[in-house]
């Protein structure tokens, strides 16, 4: 165990590292200082007919609609279609509409559910040009958004929040793009297939015939947690050999996962001129994000009570690769979750009750301890909104945040945001249960059946893509309902934060006196932490209470499933 805490701690602290640096690196590219690339990106901004002028945050919202929907159409009409289309050796044909409808959003969202497994419902070209391009823009459009927000956020007195279509160039060009090919060659280095193959055929020891599924995998995976996408090329995605070769790659996948979110406060902090303020960010999800890989490891470490005395103590390997032991797959699950990535190297619907709710909750909070490429910062600065307001209640002030006044707007917005996760997870499963579409996709009873259920419709509505593994998702009514899931989980949270970025952008930003609350210090903190525990708590508690909290118990007693 003792080691195993060790590995976690130098995880982090080189987290922290490649954070700062990468936050430097941000602030240059999006503030037109880094040059390498420039006249590729002026180049593409001519053939594209884009001005560079700045936009309203209304603009702003509106070209990332166009742009999205766009999207939604070419996959979808790519998935319906790739029967006819080349690059098919798997032979396979066009996928049913409501399953189309529901990956067309998924990866235009950056949510990557799949209700499919890649290898026998995709061919090669659906894995390129459909899913891998989207993994590029729709993370892109994520990073665009949070850099737009920061923009607002730090702005004095200015109508604008920059360009869409200029800062989705420079975040795919000088981001995504370098990254995902660095990622791609170690992963081709460590025994990824990267090819176009349908499959190769190969001869067990024992004589036998063994049909083995190839393709672009290492380009596919570098782009999918890089960009937090997390759509798996096979089925049981990082799981696989193929997608996840050896330890290296496992640690370098969370580390890409990551990166960009650890990022973004230092991002933030430079913009804003104080580097603290950034720091403050990154030190509350930090804690958070150290408690609940403690926990995490905790639960599943002490493994199933009720093997007490029938075997050794100790982890439940069930659903677990053994190439990577304990401490590497509940660090890759608890990352997949605090960012909305939804890859997976382990099937969560095998660990512990306990163990299990971990990850949900991580979703339940709005994936804000790092978050997305984007996404997540955008999530904290919704939370930052109502601590500043909740501070200037407590100290009798007006609440300001780097020197511009909340007021009853951002607080409406904010408050509004915070609708989004229990529509999409609470309405949308009680939905389920009632129409009897939740009895016939679950894969076990009890409370167990009820996390099932609730993880499905959070992960949707997250835009994160993960799977508890034991639910069948792949009906009509599922695929509608958890691609609508995505559609408020992701414009649910786009269009308010975008607003009060505009809002904020246009506030003169008045000095700090003595009465100012300080939004960098232990104080402020702990402060948001608080916050975000306490709205995680109170919104969802009592599903979590009928769910994995009451299989544990159950569990205690000696009850099973």
């Amino acid at each position: 165990m003792t080691g195993d805490l060790i590995f976690f701690a130098l995880f982090l602290a080189g987290l922290t590292v490649v954070g700062l640096g990468l936050g430097a690196y941000m602030e240059r590219v999006f503030t037109g200082r880094f040059m390498l690339f420039n006249p590729v990106e002026r180049r593409l901004l001519q053939l594209a007919g884009v001005s560079g002028r700045g936009q309203r945050w209304t603009s702003f919202a509106m070209s990332l609609l166009a742009f999205n929907a766009a999207g939604f159409a070419l996959l979808y009409l790519v998935l319906r279609l790739q029967g006819w289309l080349p690059f098919n050796p798997q032979g396979v044909g066009a996928m049913e509409a409501s399953q189309a409808f529901n990956t067309a959003v998924s990866f235009m969202t950056n949510t990557n559910w799949q209700s499919y497994s890649g290898e026998t419902a995709l061919s090669n070209f659906s894995q390129m040009f459909g899913l891998t391009v989207q993994n590029f823009v729709s993370a892109a459009s994520g990073i665009a958004v949070a850099v737009a927000v920061v923009r607002g956020l730090v702005g004095r007195s200015v109508q604008d929040l920059g360009n869409f279509w200029v800062d989705l160039t420079r975040a795919t060009l000088y981001l995504l793009l370098p990254g995902a090919v660095l990622i791609t060659l170690v992963l081709i280095w460590q025994g990824q297939p990267q090819n176009l193959l349908g499959h190769v055929t190969a001869t067990t020891l024992e004589g036998a015939r063994q049909i083995i599924s190839q393709g672009p995998v290492a380009s596919q995976d570098a782009i999918k947690m890089l960009g937090t996408n997390g759509g798996g090329f096979f089925g049981v995605n990082a799981a696989h050999p193929y997608e996840n070769a050896t330890a290296l790659t496992n640690l370098v996948q969370i580390y890409a996962i990551l990166c960009i979110p650890a990022a973004f406060p230092f991002f933030f902090g430079r913009m804003a001129g104080d580097r603290r303020q950034g720091i403050a960010i990154y030190l509350a999800m930090s804690l958070l994000f150290v408690a609940v890989l403690l926990a995490a490891y905790f639960f599943e470490a002490h493994g199933n009570p009720l093997y007490a005395g029938i075997t050794e103590p100790g982890v439940s390997m069930e659903g677990k690769e053994t190439r990577f032991g304990l401490a590497q797959t509940v660090l890759f699950t608890v990352a997949t979750t605090v960012a909305s990535c939804g890859a997976v190297n382990a099937m969560h619907d095998s660990l512990m009750a306990l163990g299990g709710m971990i990850p949900l909750f991580n979703m339940l909070l709005g994936e804000i301890i790092y978050g997305g490429v984007g996404a997540g910062f955008y999530g904290m600065v919704l939370y930052i909104v109502l601590t500043v307001f909740i501070a200037g209640l407590m100290v009798g002030r007006t609440p300001e945040w780097l020197g511009k006044k909340i007021e009853a707007r951002e607080m409406k917005l904010a408050a509004l945001s915070l609708l989004v996760m229990p529509t999409g997870v609470l309405i949308l499963s009680a939905l389920s249960i009632l129409t009897g579409n939740a009895q016939t996709a679950v894969q076990d009873a009890g409370p167990h059946a009820l996390t099932e259920l609730v993880y499905a419709y959070t992960s949707g509505t997250a835009n994160n893509g993960s799977a508890f593994a034991g639910f069948g998702a792949n009906t009509v009514w599922h695929n509608t309902m958890i691609g609508l899931a995505m559609l408020i989980g992701r414009w649910g949270y786009i269009v308010p934060v975008l607003a009060i970025a505009g809002g904020m952008a246009a506030k003169t930003r008045a000095p700090e006196t003595a009465g100012t609350f300080p939004t960098h210090g232990r104080v402020f903190i702990l402060l948001l932490i608080a916050t975000i525990l306490i709205v995680g708590a109170l919104t969802f508690l009592p599903v979590l209470a009928l769910g994995p909290i009451a299989e544990q118990v159950a569990i205690s007693a000696g009850q099973t499933f």
